[in-house]
């Protein structure tokens, strides 16, 4: 039967929340074609959720006692509830990423780069990726179309069709 890829619900749903994560962190894969096809739905899906809520935030006054006991008020924003809600979703369909440190960065400018940073893919959907493509949107009046599949021949060794799969 077409579109099962030949595997179990279980592997299939692993096999796409692999590719998707990878898909998203690195914005460029390269797999089947068959594999692709499944792909760019599932992935679509999870873009056009994250544009929906990604500038959902609520902002609210904190108001502590600094170490002399005067009173300080700072400004904090936080997920909205509907966000934090997608969020949670998303996690769900995406395998979590984390960052690899470049050659060149020192250590210490490494973990101080990511210290506050639990989900780093979370963190690239919400910033990078969900406000490029609702920019797009509204320049051009339409939603949707965030990937690319190019056939780039049959694969050496079983001759599988081959594809590249990108964000647009």
């Amino acid at each position: 039967m077409a579109g099962k890829l030949g595997r179990t619900a279980e592997q299939r749903m692993a096999l796409l929340r692999n590719q998707a994560s990878d898909l998203l962190w690195y914005g460029k894969i390269t797999t089947t074609a068959a594999k692709a096809k499944e792909l760019q739905p599932y992935v679509e899906k999870i873009i056009t959720k994250a544009i929906k809520v990604y500038d959902d935030n609520v902002e609210f006054d904190v108001t502590t006692t600094d170490k002399k006991g005067k009173e300080v008020t700072v400004k904090n924003v936080k997920d909205s509830p509907k966000k934090l809600a997608v969020r949670r979703e998303l996690m769900g369909k995406l395998r979590d990423v984390q960052e690899v440190k470049p050659f060149a960065e020192k250590k210490s400018d490494f973990k101080a780069r990511t210290a506050d940073i639990k989900h780093p893919l979370m963190e690239k959907l919400f910033n990078e990726i969900a406000p490029k493509y609702a920019q797009r949107k509204e320049e051009l009046g339409q939603g949707g179309g965030y990937t690319r599949i190019y056939l780039v021949g049959s694969r050496r060794g079983d001759a599988a069709e081959e594809a590249i799969i990108e964000l647009v």
